[in-house]
């Protein structure tokens, strides 16, 4: 990672799994990665050599639909598209634009294969001890909507181009350690 995002993530920080089932096309993922206006602005300084910065949007879904998203300005930092065995690899790490100790830091890498996307890394939670203890409430639960909803908008833009069939049938799956997925 980033000598930022390393120095921002303490030592007490939560494993974060999610993955998103979707058809991919990875030319369409791969060019998505390549400019990345559909995720927000570019900042500066990107935090290293081969990573780029941007400000932009993360949101966390209303879990029914009832509302709309609620939404915080985060920077997101997006290191270079790795290509190995039919799939690619991009490093990611965000945190927040404003008011940085309240919200929670996160770094790990994006994988992308034709049939969906997982996004694997850690968080630190905010507040230190306190803050691990929301963790295991409600933040954890916050962590992985945010995750999920960053998966569904870059399959948005990696998605195999539509044939004129039925309408996205992506499904999001949480990861099966998940204390709060459905058993």
């Amino acid at each position: 990672m980033t000598d930022a995002v390393d120095g921002a993530i303490a030592a007490e920080t939560v494993s974060l799994y999610v993955t998103h089932h979707a058809s991919i096309d990875l030319n369409q993922a791969r060019a998505a990665f390549a400019e990345l206006a559909w995720l927000g602005e570019p900042v500066e300084p990107a935090p290293g050599a081969g990573w780029r910065r941007i400000a932009s949007d993360l949101e966390l879904p209303v879990r029914d639909g009832s509302g709309p998203a609620v939404r915080k300005a985060a920077l997101i930092d997006v290191g270079a598209v790795r290509e190995s065995d039919g799939r690619l690899d991009v490093l990611v790490a965000w945190r927040s634009a404003s008011l940085t100790p309240l919200f929670p830091v996160f770094a790990g890498h994006l994988e992308i294969t034709r049939s969906g996307l997982a996004l694997a890394g850690d968080y630190a939670p905010p507040l230190g001890t306190v803050g691990l203890l929301l963790d295991q409430g409600l933040l954890h639960f916050v962590a992985i909507r945010t995750a999920q909803a960053f998966l569904a908008r870059v399959a948005r833009q990696s998605q195999e181009p539509s044939d004129g069939g039925p309408e996205d049938t992506t499904r999001i799956t949480p990861s099966a350690s998940d204390p709060l997925r459905p058993r």
